[in-house]
């Protein structure tokens, strides 16, 4: 794999409770609606679960993610081609955590970020 090993750790609050937060991180749907600069591969499930494996585009960089966990408070995605590594996600009412770390030509952490602010974009207008 060709790029730099980075590493991001991210925590921010949001207006939402532990139910909503894992709904918009483990369904399908309201995945594609704040992550709308992705686009998915056809064919996946209304639910992640653990061994799935599932590809999205940013722009013509595709990243295969792999569910290794996807629970009530945690998803850890296992990451290969365009960056090689992991992405796991923590949540509670009122806060979400994000932890990447991979090999990539990508700026990991300018996505990761912009993700985030989406996300919770996404969770203020629910509520």
């Amino acid at each position: 794999m060709l790029g730099t090993f980075q590493q991001s750790y991210l925590r921010i609050e949001v207006e939402a409770p532990q139910t909503v937060i894992r709904e918009n991180l483990l369904h399908s749907q309201q995945l594609r609606q704040w992550l709308w600069l992705q686009r998915f591969s056809e064919g996946l499930p209304e639910q992640l679960h653990p061994g799935l494996t599932f590809t999205t585009w940013t722009g013509p960089v595709a990243i295969q993610h792999r569910v290794e966990v996807a629970q009530s408070n945690c998803l850890r995605l296992l990451l290969s081609q365009g960056i090689d590594g992991y992405h796991e996600w923590y949540w509670g009412d009122g806060w979400v955590q994000s932890r990447l770390e991979g090999i990539s030509l990508l700026p990991l952490n300018l996505g990761q970020t912009l993700s985030l602010l989406r996300l919770r974009q996404c969770l203020t207008s629910k509520q």
